[in-house]
């Protein structure tokens, strides 16, 4: 106590800059976590995003680090990237209890909150208290990827005039992997929405209730990224985020053969222009620190491709070895990873996977095209996909493979996020499966990750 008196009277004595529209810690956030005994859970109090220690717990690490952000001797993070509110353990059949070290399936994301979602309702908007982004709180209606551009400008969503569309990470920060995809694309029951609706705005698709065509799961958003390569075969599209199911894909921007306008939603943001952008630096030792998000990656990933099963006890293996002098890494949770896709990049279009190559280096792999491309990268997180099992979700950071008119070709776009069989065989899967016939790999690639505070 008497170490935080000190700590106290040093602080008060400091200039405190405001920080208008972000996600940075202000003095009554630093009082709090002076005022709070170490065993109150974190997600109960405002400084529930500097978890710095990862214990759900408040105490000296968290008040510290708060304090030199305040006092400009830290940035404050300009990309927190928010935790996947995944809070239940899974192994490829099931639910299950949480695994102790050592045991199978020990390590997944539900180990890791991160930064614990939280929202504040303004009325007409909603205030993401981790990135700083307010969001218009409306679900609207579909329109095409032009009209959703241009709208924007016009917006006067609660007297503001700064609204834009959101990039595909901005659009991305808002998932939630406690939702589930429902066995059924005629009745949403069984269905749990991938996004926080005790604030946002969703509707789900009108599914067999009408004529339109459409599924219970075709209620996507547009971002403003659009791929930079092409889609199932020549077909321009844009990157978005479907709340219903859980995924990110390049959507068309055009109806195929009669060329009109694809219509889906948009959600308007606003604040943290800078969110969603990386600052990387070398550490000259094989990682790679994020400035922005305060995660430390390593620069080379597995060499090799694993089930989930096996990633994840790879990653203890890493660990008990002390890797590149660290023992805390982890398989990143699935917001984490995409955090640092690169979508101005793609196999067909920089010859390169959709990373930062300065920084990062990247096994090539032949995919089933016979092409020369990149891996699919495992995440922590699971999705409940409709089936009677959980999958593991993965990053593509090469083209997304899928089956179709007899042909594998990219159908969904690099940088897009879809899930993975956990253990099995994929001779199993010649074809790939679902709609598109998404490549069935199971083994995948793994980069690790650890929180640089650690």
């Amino acid at each position: 106590m008497r170490n935080l008196i000190v700590i106290f009277t040093i602080m008060v004595s400091f200039a405190f800059p405001a920080y208008a529209q972000s996600a940075c810690p202000v003095l009554s956030d630093v009082i709090t976590g002076l005022k709070i005994v170490t065993d109150i859970p974190v997600s109960s109090i405002p400084a529930a995003i500097f978890d710095i220690d990862n214990n759900k717990q408040v105490g000296l690490p968290e008040v510290v680090y708060m304090l030199q952000i305040i006092s400009g001797q830290r940035e404050c993070p300009a990309y927190p990237v928010v935790g996947t509110n995944q809070t239940l353990f899974y192994n490829n059949a099931g639910e299950i209890t949480a695994p102790a070290p050592g045991q199978p399936y020990y390590g997944q994301a539900a180990f890791h909150p991160g930064n614990i979602p939280s929202y504040t309702d303004n009325g007409e908007t909603i205030t993401d208290n981790v990135t700083g982004l307010m969001w218009v709180k409306a679900r609207g209606s579909k329109v095409t990827w032009s009209d959703a551009v241009a709208g924007a400008s016009t917006n006067r969503t609660a007297g503001y005039s700064d609204w834009r569309m959101p990039t595909i990470k901005e659009l991305y920060s808002l998932i939630l992997f406690s939702g589930v995809n429902g066995p059924d694309n005629t009745n949403i029951e069984g269905y749990i929405p991938y996004i926080d609706i005790n604030y946002f705005g969703f509707a789900y698709g009108p599914g067999g209730s009408t004529n339109v065509g459409e599924r219970i799961i075709d209620c996507q958003d547009w971002s403003a990224n659009k791929y930079v390569s092409t889609v199932m075969g020549n077909q321009i599209a844009i990157f978005g985020v479907n709340f219903a199911d859980g995924r990110i894909k390049g959507y068309n921007e055009f109806v195929p053969f009669s060329g009109e306008g694809n219509e889906l939603y948009v959600r308007y943001v606003r604040g943290n222009t800078g969110y969603g952008e990386n600052n990387f630096k070398d550490n000259g030792d094989s990682t790679v620190t994020d400035l922005a998000t305060n995660l430390m990656w390593s620069k080379d990933d597995s060499k090799t491709e694993l089930d989930w099963l096996e990633a994840l006890a790879w990653v203890q293996t890493q660990n008990a070895a002390n890797y590149l002098g660290h023992n805390d890494w982890r398989l990143p949770d699935a917001k984490e990873l995409q955090s640092i896709v690169d979508y101005t990049r793609s196999p067909s279009t920089t010859n390169s996977p959709a990373v930062d190559v300065n920084f990062f280096n990247t096994t090539s792999i032949t995919n089933e095209a016979g092409q020369t491309d990149y891996p699919y990268f495992w995440t922590g997180s699971v999705l409940l996909d409709g089936g009677p099992f959980p999958s593991g979700i993965y990053i593509s950071f090469g083209r997304a493979m899928g089956y179709m008119n007899n042909s594998w070709t990219d159908v969904h776009g690099a940088g897009s996020q879809k899930s993975d069989i956990m253990v099995g065989d994929p001779a199993k899967y010649p074809t790939g499966r679902g709609p598109q016939g998404d490549a069935v790999r199971i083994y995948n690639y793994v980069r690790l990750v650890r929180n640089m505070e650690n």
